[in-house]
Formats: C-alpha cells, sequence, structure tokens
C-alpha cells in the first residue's frame, strides 16, 4: 500500500511541479505582420490565369475596343476542360480575364451591349464567368477576377460616370458568382482607345481617378475574404515584371501610399521595400506562353517544363506566389501542348522534392527560447510550430546531423510569417573532411519570408548547417527541409568564361591593353593589379546584380584573393556602402570562376577590396572579369 502512495505522491509532485513551471511567452509580433487571408492566400502558392475574349478571335493583345462582338464564337468551349487542367498541374484556384482593356465582358451584364450577350456564343444565352465559377465549385479550386479598370471602349471613359459604372461592374461580378479569392485590378491605365468611336488619347489621375477607396469599402462588405491585387495592394502587389520571378531578396512590405498604378520605380517592386510598413505580399505573373491571348503562331513556343520549374523556384521559392497564364484557344479549350507543360512542371516539381532528407531529425541550435519554441519544432512538418531564440538574440545557427552521407542539392526554409518577416540574411554550409564549406549557389541568400527554395551545386554530406547572420527580431522558423532532386537541367552552375557577358569597364589606374587581358575570354592572359583595393569604373550609372571572377589561371595561380569587400561609390573616391563581403572559400586548391550575387544597386564605380591574399604582398591576377 505504501508503494502506491509513494508513487501517487511522485506523479503529483511532477505535475504540481509543472504546473507551476513560468510559462514561455511566444515573441512578439514585429510589423508589419499579415492579415489571415493573406497567410491562406500564400499558401495557395501556385494558380492559373485565364485570358479569353474578343481579342483571341481578333489576334490582338490589348483590343483597341472596337472588335465586333460576333468574332466571339468558341465551338467546343469547356470551362471544366480548363479546370481539370489546373488541378492536375497543382494550381489552387484561378482568375478569369472577366473584362480586359478592350471593355468586352465575359458575362452578361446589364450594363453594356459589349458583352457576351451580343455573341453568337449559345446564342447569346452563355455566361463563361457563371460556368468557370461552376467548374471551380465541382473540382474543388477556389475562383477569382480580373477587371480591368481601363475600358477603350467606353465612351464615356475618363468622365466621373464612367466610375460609377465600372463600381457597378464589380458589384455585379462581386455579387452573382459566389466567392472569390482574390479581385485583379491592372495597372494598365489610360492611353489610346476607341471610346464610343472618338478615337483617341486620354489620360487619368491614375492615383485618385476610380475612388479606390470606396471600391476597398465594397470588397470588405462583399467579399471580405479577398485578396485584393494592383501594383501596391492592397492586399498583394505586381512583382514589378510579367517574367513570373521575384528577386532572391524579397521583402513583402511596401511603403504605405508610396506605390500607385504605373509606379515608376515598378523594378523596386521585385524586392519589396525593406523599411515598409504594409505587408503587401509579391504576385509573380507570366504567360505560358510568349503572348497572354492565344495566337497560333506560338504554338511552339510554349514554355517547357524545365522553364517552368526554374519559375517556380523564383517566384514561389522567392517568397511569393506563382501566377501561370493559359491563353484559352479560339475553340474554347487550353491547347494540349500548354496543358502537357503544366502538368509535367508540376510533377516535376513533386519529384524534385519527394524525398525530405531532413524528417524528423532534431537540429542542434545555437540558442532555444524554450517551451514550445524548441528545435525539434523545425522538423514537425507542422505549419504553426516554430523554434524561436529569445528575444536579445538576433543571429543564431541551426545544425542537421544525418545518419549518413547523403547527396543534397535542394533546400527549404520558412518562417513563420503571422509574427512578421525577420531574416535579413544567412549562409548555409557542409562539413567535408571536418571543415565547413559554403554551398555553391546562383543567388544571395538574404530573405526567408514564408517561404525560400535553394538550389545548389550537389554536396555529399552527412552534415549540413544554416548561420543566420542579421534579423530584424529574434528568429521564428517553423521549416527546413533539404532534398537530393537529382541532376537537373534547369539551372546550371557553371559559367563558360568565354560567354561571360559584362557590361563595359575600365579600372582606374590600369591601361586598356592590360584590362583586355580580363576580358578577352581567354583562361591563359591574366591581368595583375598591385593594389590591394581595384576600383571598375563603368562610365555611367549601372544597375548590378553580380560580380564574377577567374583568377590566374597559370601553373601556380599568382595573386589569389582569399576574404573580398565590395563596395559601391558614385564618385569613384567616397565608398557609398558594402553590397557583399566574405570568402572565396577554397581558391587556393580549387581557383575556380567566383561568383558573387547581391541585391541589384544602381552605381557608376564598384570598388573590389582584397581583404585578405593567399599569399600577402602578391598583385591580384585576374584571368577574366565580368560585373551583370
Amino acid at each position: 500500500m505504501k508503494k502506491h502512495i509513494d508513487l501517487f505522491c511522485a506523479i503529483t509532485a511532477l505535475f504540481l511541479s509543472g504546473a507551476c513551471a513560468p510559462t514561455v511567452k511566444a515573441p512578439e509580433a514585429i510589423l508589419p505582420i499579415p492579415e489571415p487571408k493573406q497567410v491562406e492566400w500564400q499558401k495557395m502558392e501556385t494558380y492559373a490565369f485565364v485570358h479569353f475574349g474578343l481579342n483571341t478571335f481578333n489576334d490582338r493583345e490589348w483590343g483597341y475596343g472596337d472588335s465586333d462582338p460576333k468574332t466571339f464564337n468558341p465551338a467546343r468551349l469547356d470551362c471544366e476542360q480548363w479546370v481539370k487542367t489546373f488541378v492536375a498541374s497543382g494550381m489552387k484556384g484561378v482568375i478569369l480575364t472577366a473584362k480586359h482593356h478592350d471593355g468586352f465582358c465575359l458575362w452578361p451584364t446589364k450594363l453594356t451591349e459589349y458583352c457576351i450577350r451580343n455573341t453568337p456564343y449559345k446564342g447569346g444565352k452563355g455566361d463563361i464567368v457563371g460556368e468557370l465559377a461552376a467548374a471551380c465549385k465541382k473540382y474543388g479550386i477556389k475562383f477569382a477576377v480580373y477587371l480591368s479598370p481601363w475600358d477603350r471602349h467606353q465612351a464615356n471613359y475618363g468622365t466621373p460616370e464612367y466610375v460609377d459604372y465600372f463600381h457597378k461592374q464589380l458589384r455585379e461580378l462581386m455579387t452573382d458568382y459566389g466567392e472569390v479569392f482574390e479581385v485583379w485590378f491592372d495597372g494598365a491605365n489610360g492611353g489610346d482607345g476607341w471610346y464610343g468611336g472618338a478615337k483617341e488619347n486620354r489620360t487619368i489621375d491614375r492615383k485618385n481617378y476610380y475612388n479606390y477607396p470606396e471600391i476597398y469599402k465594397m470588397l470588405s462588405e462583399l467579399q471580405p475574404q479577398a485578396i485584393i491585387f494592383s501594383d501596391g495592394g492592397p492586399g498583394c502587389r505586381w512583382v514589378g515584371n510579367e517574367k513570373g520571378f521575384a528577386g532572391a531578396t524579397n521583402w513583402s512590405f511596401l511603403r504605405t501610399g508610396e506605390v500607385f498604378p504605373g509606379y515608376e520605380k515598378y523594378r523596386t517592386l521585385q524586392y519589396g521595400h525593406a523599411d515598409g510598413d504594409q505587408w503587401v505580399a509579391a504576385e509573380c505573373d507570366v504567360s505560358i506562353r510568349p503572348g497572354w491571348f492565344y495566337h497560333p503562331e506560338e504554338d511552339n513556343q510554349v514554355k517547357n517544363v524545365d522553364q517552368l520549374t526554374d519559375l517556380y523556384y523564383r517566384s514561389v521559392g522567392h517568397n511569393a506566389t506563382l501566377l501561370l497564364n493559359f491563353p484559352v484557344d479560339r475553340n474554347g479549350l487550353i491547347h494540349p501542348i500548354d496543358s502537357a507543360n503544366a502538368v509535367n512542371f508540376y510533377k516535376n516539381i513533386q519529384k524534385q522534392l519527394a524525398n525530405n532528407l531532413l524528417a524528423d531529425i532534431t537540429p542542434s541550435v545555437s540558442n532555444e527560447r524554450g517551451g514550445k519554441f524548441i528545435a525539434k519544432t523545425i522538423t514537425d512538418g507542422k505549419y504553426d510550430t516554430y523554434w524561436a531564440t529569445e528575444d536579445s538574440i538576433i543571429t543564431a545557427t541551426i545544425e542537421f546531423s544525418l545518419p549518413e552521407k547523403k547527396k543534397i542539392n535542394r533546400m527549404m526554409l520558412q518562417e513563420y510569417i503571422p509574427l512578421g518577416q525577420r531574416v535579413k540574411s544567412f549562409t548555409v554550409e557542409h562539413r567535408k573532411n571536418g571543415k565547413w564549406f559554403p554551398v555553391k549557389l546562383n543567388e544571395e541568400t538574404t530573405t526567408i519570408g514564408y517561404k525560400r527554395l535553394l538550389r545548389f551545386e550537389t554536396i555529399n554530406t552527412d552534415t549540413i548547417r544554416i548561420n543566420i547572420t542579421d534579423s530584424r527580431a529574434c528568429p521564428c522558423i517553423n521549416n527546413i527541409e533539404a532534398y537530393y532532386a537529382g541532376e537537373t537541367d534547369e539551372i546550371s552552375f557553371k559559367t563558360d568564361t568565354k560567354k561571360l557577358n559584362s557590361f563595359p569597364f575600365k579600372i582606374q589606374g590600369i591601361s586598356d591593353n592590360e584590362i583586355l587581358k580580363a576580358t578577352d575570354g581567354n583562361d591563359s592572359t591574366s591581368c595583375f593589379i598591385k593594389s590591394n583595393t581595384v576600383i571598375i569604373d563603368f562610365g555611367e550609372e549601372r544597375v548590378i546584380s553580380s560580380f564574377h571572377y577567374l583568377p590566374d589561371q597559370s601553373e601556380y595561380n599568382k595573386g589569389l584573393i582569399a576574404l573580398y569587400e565590395l563596395m559601391t561609390s558614385n564618385d569613384g573616391q567616397n565608398i557609398d556602402k558594402t553590397i557583399a563581403k566574405g570568402e572565396f572559400s577554397n581558391i587556393k586548391h580549387n581557383p575556380i570562376l567566383q561568383s558573387v550575387y547581391f541585391t541589384p544597386v544602381n552605381t557608376r564605380y564598384l570598388f573590389l577590396k582584397a581583404v585578405k591574399m593567399i599569399n600577402e604582398g602578391e598583385p591580384i591576377g585576374f584571368s577574366e572579369i565580368g560585373i551583370q
């Protein structure tokens, strides 16, 4: 009996001690932070775009607004065929161009005759918006609409009456077709148009004309779950190009009120605003063909599996979403080439990321907050659990020890973004022969955000380490995975120095004949510079994003740089800022092309400082230099 009492007392004491243990508080959010619906939107990762309308039948990209609706007559239109293609391609939703710039409406609107009611399709009884919404519901994916603010058909475009018309169009779409996950407003606004036969150029105040505050109020009432897209959000932003990629550095922030449709600094949207105060993540829109609308001559120009795979890594893998456009053909179907390539692209991604080599491995970490925020949450497969450091710690290491050596060439990292985007820079290393070496990438490792996917030269190791070198606040990491994707073709880590493209440049204090030795594509010639700082002059301001250096290739490889620093200057004398610094690892024994990638900067001069040489006192030896 005493043994039972003793056991009961021990259990009770253990329970009471646990109950009295201090609760570890979660990290405070660091602003800006996403709304819950923005987090759910980003989890969709990939979804489809459909451009279809009068342009399809009149071989146009931007209809002028004067095409005859009677030319719109798809003989075999099947929205279920579209949606089944999207499902098989891993897409989680679709956005339909309900009205493009030509003003033609794919639904039987009561507001204009320039719509599907006046086409031969189904004898004027068709409603493609409704048909696609129903197909999405049937097959379990989300539905959304694109409504162009610009209308090259309407006679009253540019007047207050058009704004009322536009708002009423939006209200029809938001009330008649069920729930939408996104509302897409294009940034193209104002210019040449038919405008009821006026055939003139009209300009509008892009910031204020459409009365977006009233639109946002309407959407908040009718579709509160919807993400609003425009150049500057507020729900998500354009990525600043139509090529389908975001910058390797990509903040989910914008400065409030700065970005508007037609924003002149649109290229910066690839990277976001590091000092932004509004959460507006990037969406990467790209067409699977050169054009957005269908053109028969582009049947042999459909992006292939490797191209689409590359875009996935540079969109979803760069803390953005991928919006892939399908130009529906004149039969009203997705062309079989487009469909096959999209489906096989999805299968390829699944194959590459099939076997997580870090699953259920608890890493060792340099600091741990404790409580629920411990290292094993990094690999537990749950989105809402995460490892965090103590509040004062903004740098950390995460080290994984594998049971045996494995080939690895992919890595996925995720921050717990409901508490904000935090990591500013990190590195990835692997251990070989007792020493740490960086993995070889073709891009910088700065931000992480919702998801960062890394592709690097294959390593064979049993130990891999992530070094978080700077953060806005204590890191909060909810997932890290590693894979071996096989030896793939969509990315190469080898650069042919004979084809090393570069901006033209001069080097201060060096003759043109000597510089030529570093730009002639000939590995057997070298330029030697006796200073420890090389000042490269482009002759004018350039936007640069990478520096490439092939060391001297003679038998003894003279003038090797061990540690470097890259800096910009606009007068050739004073340093503006340091844009990259680090080590050319193993350069002594393997003096191959060294590539440094950094966030694009605008500069006239680039300073390269040799902080440390392999053999101190030697002049720096360049077989080739390239700046891109």
